[in-house]
């Protein structure tokens, strides 16, 4: 079994993606006017608008911009650049400025338009690299 994506659903999905897209540098996929996706080596971040929740069995099944426990990560290859490249754009949505963790990486956590924790890394220390080889 391998992890394929991590979808978000949102109620502004132009919002969404161009945040997306300007953080990461990376353009989505759009399938239809309600899902969009960024697909990366390792897996994918899709986005879905609310009315892809009927295809799910109704609004019930998720909520947008209510998430409080999920961090959405990405590995990338400075984040002290990344931040000094985004600061201004993240202004008050950022959480953490780059700092480095007891296991191994150093990270930046920020929130996107909905409140979805995003946080950038990059390994630090040999056993955060060698762990995260595939990552960044």
């Amino acid at each position: 079994m391998n992890l394929s994506s991590i979808r978000i659903i949102t109620a502004d999905i132009k919002r969404l993606v161009q945040f997306y897209e300007s953080i990461t540098g990376v353009p989505f996929k759009w399938y239809t006017d309600d899902f969009a996706e960024l697909r990366t080596p390792l897996g994918a971040l899709a986005i879905g608008s609310t009315r892809t929740l009927a295809l799910f069995g109704g609004n019930e099944v998720a909520t947008a911009s209510s998430n409080r426990s999920v961090i959405i990560e990405f590995g990338v290859d400075d984040v002290d650049d990344k931040y000094q490249q985004l600061a201004s754009l993240l202004g008050e949505q950022v959480v953490q400025q780059p700092t480095t963790m007891p296991w191994g990486n150093r990270s930046l956590l920020f929130r996107d338009p909905d409140g979805n924790l995003v946080n950038f890394f990059t390994p630090v220390t040999q056993e955060a690299k060698k762990r995260n080889e595939t990552t960044v």
